[in-house]
């Protein structure tokens, strides 16, 4: 029955989409989250803030800019909440780093109007 289950899999073409979604670690996706929180947090809460869709993908989406030893470096727009959703302009931009075991944060390297 597995065999069968995975030969549908990869007759569907979902087998490729495997390896990309095993290789992001547990370490991103928890920097991701604390990224996000830190920059609700720093710009008035939910009910002020609300960051780019990117942010709320798994791992930070195309948000994380950069993942070496130092850790993870995310760079985000954010925006009054629905800012993205109504097409509004981002009035907020944050880069922040998060530490390589994604609990901790390390710098938040820039928070203020977009670049």
């Amino acid at each position: 029955m597995r065999r069968l289950a995975f030969t549908v899999l990869l007759s569907l073409g979902a087998a490729a989409a495997l390896p990309a979604f095993a290789e992001m670690s547990l370490n991103q996706v928890r920097a991701a989250n604390l990224a996000r929180m830190e920059a609700e947090r720093i710009n008035g809460g939910l009910s002020k803030y609300f960051t780019a869709n990117c942010m709320h993908q798994k791992g930070g989406g195309n948000c994380m800019v950069k993942s070496d030893a130092n850790g993870y470096l995310f760079d985000f727009l954010g925006g009054p909440p629905g800012w993205e959703v109504n097409k509004q302009t981002a009035t907020k931009e944050t880069r922040i780093l998060i530490s390589p075991d994604g609990t901790r944060i390390v710098n938040v390297e820039y928070n203020g109007s977009p670049r």
